[in-house]
C-alpha cells in the first residue's frame, strides 16, 4: 500500500526510544527533545509518503469504451 513507509516509521521509532525511555543529557543536550524532533519528523515524513501514494494510485473503477458504429448510407 505505502511503498516508502520503512524510514519514517524507524525514524519514529528511534524517537520514541530516545524520547521516552533515555533519561540521559550529553553536554547539556536533551536527548528527549531530540527524540520528539525525531518522531515528529517521522510522522510529517509519513504522512506525505502516504498523499504521494495516494496522487499516485491507480483509481479503481469501471472504463467505458466508446462505442464505435459504422454509418450506414
Amino acid at each position: 500500500m505505502f511503498a516508502d513507509a520503512g524510514p519514517p516509521l524507524i525514524l519514529m521509532a528511534i524517537g520514541l526510544i530516545l524520547w521516552l525511555a533515555v533519561s540521559a543529557t550529553v553536554a547539556g543536550i536533551s536527548i528527549q527533545t531530540i527524540g520528539i524532533i525525531l518522531f515528529v519528523a517521522g510522522l510529517a515524513w509519513l504522512v506525505i509518503e502516504m498523499f504521494r501514494s495516494r496522487a499516485v494510485a491507480p483509481r479503481h473503477g469501471v472504463v467505458e469504451e466508446p462505442v464505435y458504429r459504422d454509418r450506414t448510407f
